[in-house]
């Protein structure tokens, strides 16, 4: 599919639309040492890949040895990223730039998160961002089905009135890229730089940048077809 026939932009969230990544990797790094755990930042952005918080606790666990029961240990990370989240948490760079983007050539958008939608919809307020995605917001609650399986992003895409082919979904992290890729959309990476988040993948668009997603459909939109 070709970026000009784009009708809808489906997000991610964490990571893509709010700079929270390097806070969640903080966050459980700061519950597992009070088990214990010497697992540092570093090792957690290396080693961990995004995906349902369940599975990423469990590998947490034990990756880093800890004693620690995953329903003692969520409640705790969650309240610590509650925390965190409060005092540092920012929109990324190009958001809003983006945004605007979109709303001038009329295409629609919507937020697609792993997350619960209390978690995003309260992430989207403290970075300024709720009032543009309200009433748009799918969670993998919504559907019981976690990335990288595709449901949430179908059921988002449907929710929004668009087919797969009429979408372009944009997400940092692998597991993020391949529900993009088993839901038929054409899909962009926000490549953070961390070798482990890295999709080698000729079906990807890579990027770097917010910014790049604008450039990119803008050109595809501006240009004459046949």
């Amino acid at each position: 599919m070709l970026m000009s026939s784009t009708k809808c932009v489906i997000f991610d969230c964490d990571g893509t639309l709010i700079d929270s990544e390097r806070l969640c990797c903080q966050a459980l790094v700061n519950v597992l040492r009070r088990y214990g755990a010497q697992m540092s930042y570093q090792e957690c952005i290396d080693h961990f890949k995004g995906g349902k918080l369940a599975d990423i606790l469990s590998e947490a666990i034990e990756y880093s040895g800890v004693n620690v029961s995953i329903d003692l240990l969520e409640p705790q990370y969650r309240e610590e990223l509650h925390m965190l989240f409060i005092r540092y948490l920012k929109p990324m760079d190009g958001v809003e730039r983006l945004i605007h983007f979109l709303d001038e050539y009329d295409i629609h958008y919507c937020v697609a998160s792993n997350g619960p939608r209390d978690k995003v919809e309260h992430s989207l307020k403290l970075t300024g961002l709720f009032d543009v995605f309200a009433g748009k917001v799918f969670s993998a609650f919504d559907t019981n089905s976690w990335k990288p399986d595709p449901d949430l992003l179908m059921y988002s895409a449907m929710n929004m009135g668009f087919l797969p082919d009429e979408c372009l979904y944009i997400d940092d992290t692998p597991k993020g890229i391949e529900a993009g890729l088993n839901a038929g959309i054409t899909t962009i990476q926000l490549y953070n730089g961390a070798a482990a988040n890295l999709v080698d993948d000729n079906r990807v668009i890579r990027v770097q940048h917010l910014d790049e997603v604008r450039e990119l459909i803008r050109e595809e939109k501006e240009q004459p077809h046949s």
